[in-house]
């Protein structure tokens, strides 16, 4: 059915699709999907069992109006954000950029969102269906960036299943400063402190950058390690990689997302997942739309994997078809669970 529509919704601007696909969500207008239950994708996410490991990245649904719409489309867990502690707009439209030919979008939408208190009020009112995260952030133009991500983590501990910590989106000026480690380490020792002095116990997932030095990691490792953050998510968007890109819109300025960040991004997991030595969770994002894609994903280390960009070329019904195809490639191959081949790159 998608296949017939799309490309009708490829002629709108992919923001004005994006608003109507949340429309659409918010009238019900897709049917209920669900993922048969199946020992073979079945995992624990944060203390909560799921029926598979494929979750919706932050991003789409930035003020938490459709999570549970997502839920019934199939996603074992939901990202919703970036949040800020106040209302922001954004960058200056047009933002997102649809390369058709590279399965892949560009966007510089900078963290455009209701804010911290429209959005928990929302949370507040209707109850998940699932495993909720939400992602927060710093305003563009605070003065303690700090400061930001403690109002954020004080706003939703206690209505989150996790709240991740995002400091690489490309779009917000300097916000990758916080890669430096002593940068990370500040940040990370002032977030935990919180988190012990409220006596909380949400999880904290990390949000990092594709565009990072490998030899970076190894020491960055060694701090997530030593403040037990529970997961990290590898990865962002990237403001690299365009060289090899088809569509004329390849050097927009923005973070790039999809079908080209896949090989970039397994790399790092499979790094990241050497040097962490399992004991912190990795979230794979970055070309995942297709069972094939988030098979490699879990061979390179990943425990689990979300997707944005795979649903915006693949359709609503994105997470089913990957939890069907990622079964058959499993049952082809004699495993019995998914969780048997992390990291046996």
């Amino acid at each position: 059915m998608f296949e017939k529509v799309r490309s009708l919704i490829f002629k709108l601007d992919p923001e004005l699709a994006h608003s109507l696909a949340i429309k659409a969500l918010k009238t019900n207008l897709f049917i209920k999907q669900k993922i048969s239950e199946n020992v073979l994708l079945r995992s624990d996410l944060f203390g909560k069992e799921v029926n598979s490991p494929i979750g919706i990245a932050a991003g789409f649904d930035k003020d938490a109006e459709v999570y549970n719409s997502l839920f019934n489309l199939g996603f074992s867990f939901v990202e919703v954000g970036t949040v800020t502690p106040l209302k922001q707009y954004g960058n200056k439209k047009p933002r997102v950029f649809r390369l058709e030919e590279d399965e892949a979008l560009i966007n510089r939408l900078g963290f455009n969102n209701s804010g911290c208190e429209s959005v928990s009020t929302r949370i507040k009112k209707n109850k998940p269906l699932g495993v909720l995260g939400v992602n927060i952030g710093p305003n563009w133009n605070s003065k303690d960036r700090v400061k930001d991500y403690l109002i954020g983590f004080n706003k939703f501990e206690k209505l989150a299943d996790y709240v991740t910590i995002n400091i690489s989106s490309p779009n917000t000026e300097n916000l990758r400063d916080f890669h430096d480690l002593t940068e990370l380490e500040n940040l990370l020792e002032k977030i935990f402190a919180e988190k012990k002095k409220l006596n909380s116990n949400t999880p904290i997932a990390l949000k990092i950058s594709p565009d990072i030095n490998f030899n970076q990691i190894k020491e960055m490792s060694k701090i997530l390690i030593k403040y037990k953050v529970d997961a990290l998510i590898v990865s962002n968007t990237t403001d690299q990689n365009r060289d090899k890109l088809i569509n004329h819109q390849k050097f927009q300025k923005g973070g790039l997302s999809g079908k080209p960040l896949s090989d970039l991004s397994n790399n790092l997991i499979n790094s990241f997942f050497k040097n962490l030595n399992g004991e912190i969770k990795i979230i794979g994002v970055g070309g995942v739309n297709s069972g094939e894609t988030a098979f490699k994903k879990f061979l390179s280390g990943a425990n689990f994997v979300q997707l944005y960009t795979g649903m915006v070329f693949r359709g609503p019904n994105i997470a089913i078809k990957i939890s069907e195809e990622l079964k058959k490639i499993l049952r082809e191959k004699n495993i019995k669970r998914y969780s048997d081949i992390i990291g046996k790159l």
